[in-house]
């Protein structure tokens, strides 16, 4: 089992106030599963950690807005333990045609990923497509922004286009916050295409299972009604996280 490594932040009398694992996000170095340790956890976050990203429970992510900082996601995180609970194997079998993610360039990919967060969506991308494509779809299908794809992940095809996908990356670390991962999972917004999505989620579950997968999560944005999906699937929610830019 992978022990991931733990710092922390020390007030100004060198008292541990706070614990993270260090990473990236959105091109930020990042405080993740913050712990606070002690009393002056906010004070000193703001203090030491200038621009960083500090993803952390409901409760210390509200106390860091209120004393300046500016939510980036507030999100609940959910797992499927597949080995104590092995995905249906006849959830791999759609009924459609799916293809590896790598087997269609970006380009034909992106209009159903697009589509599928509207502006009304708690998780629309704001900015101009052909950055969107180049800048976050691209490197995810081909495994430069997260790492290589695993196989249980996949795209569906329809009327000769996609029209849904998931992406399944690893996280280093151990289920139910790391390792395999949904990193995306989309479908064309037309209601012909409804429920597709859920289709290939189910797919996923099956073929990790079968390839011994131990665990698959994701994260869901608050909002996102595709929670209900999750719900009714049977993943179970492990923590609610609000992710904080802190000013400076």
């Amino acid at each position: 089992m992978e022990t991931l490594s733990r710092l922390t932040v020390n007030d100004s009398d060198g008292r541990p106030v706070l614990s993270y694992v260090e990473g990236t996000r959105d091109g930020r170095p990042c405080a993740d599963l913050a712990q606070v340790l002690a009393p002056g956890a906010v004070e000193t976050v703001l203090r030491e950690m200038p621009g960083w990203v500090v993803s952390g429970d409901e409760d210390f992510g509200r106390r860091l807005m209120e004393a300046g900082g500016r939510r980036l996601r507030h999100a609940h995180a959910y797992s499927w333990d597949l080995r104590a609970d092995p995905a249906p194997p006849e959830w791999a079998e759609t009924g459609y045609g799916v293809v590896a993610c790598d087997a269609v360039p970006a380009a034909e990919v992106f209009p159903a990923w697009r589509g599928a967060y509207p502006p009304d969506h708690p998780d629309h991308r704001t900015g101009d497509d052909d950055a969107l494509l180049a800048g976050d779809l691209a490197p995810m299908l081909s495994g430069e922004a997260y790492g290589p794809l695993l196989p249980c992940g996949g795209l569906l095809l329809r009327e000769d286009r996609v029209v849904a996908g998931v992406m399944v990356g690893a996280f280093a670390g151990d289920p139910p916050f790391h390792g395999p991962w949904v990193l995306d999972i989309f479908r064309d917004p037309h209601p012909r295409f409804a429920g597709l999505g859920a289709v290939m989620l189910r797919r996923a579950l099956a073929l990790a299972t079968m390839h011994g997968l131990p665990a698959l999560g994701l994260a869901v944005t608050e909002g996102n009604p595709a929670r209900r999906v999750y719900d009714r699937l049977g993943f179970r929610r492990t923590r609610t996280t609000i992710n904080v830019i802190i000013p400076g």
